[in-house]
């Protein structure tokens, strides 16, 4: 059994063309040893956004604090506390924080993509 304690691992700002105030911390993943899936947090500041973009994998979300909208290709859905995410393969999809405190969510993927 691995344990993390919070603040332990390394947060990082995602560079990503089209990312506004968005940071990333992979809180479980390949260097605690998972065999499959990785735990990410992304946290996005007030008024900031992940980019439009998709990937050829899927990644689950839950929303951990503060008002996003998640936008796709099909429209925006306001999304908040306690709400989950499927995001599937390729699908095009974007973060945004509409709120006036950060939007955090955590982000399983597979190991690989993390």
């Amino acid at each position: 059994m691995v344990v993390n304690k919070k603040g332990a691992s390394a947060v990082v700002p995602i560079t990503m063309p089209g990312a506004k105030g968005v940071s990333k911390e992979v809180v479980i993943g390949k260097v605690e040893g998972t065999p499959e899936y990785s735990m990410r947090i992304f946290t996005v500041q007030v008024g900031g956004n992940t980019p439009f973009h998709g990937h050829p994998y899927d990644h689950v979300n839950y929303i951990v604090a503060g008002k996003g909208m998640v936008v796709s290709e099909a429209g925006e859905t306001p999304v908040e506390a306690g709400d989950s995410v499927l995001v599937l393969p390729d699908e095009l999809h974007q973060y945004k924080n509409v709120g006036d405190s950060p939007f955090v969510f955590i982000c399983m993927v597979k190991k690989d993509f993390e």
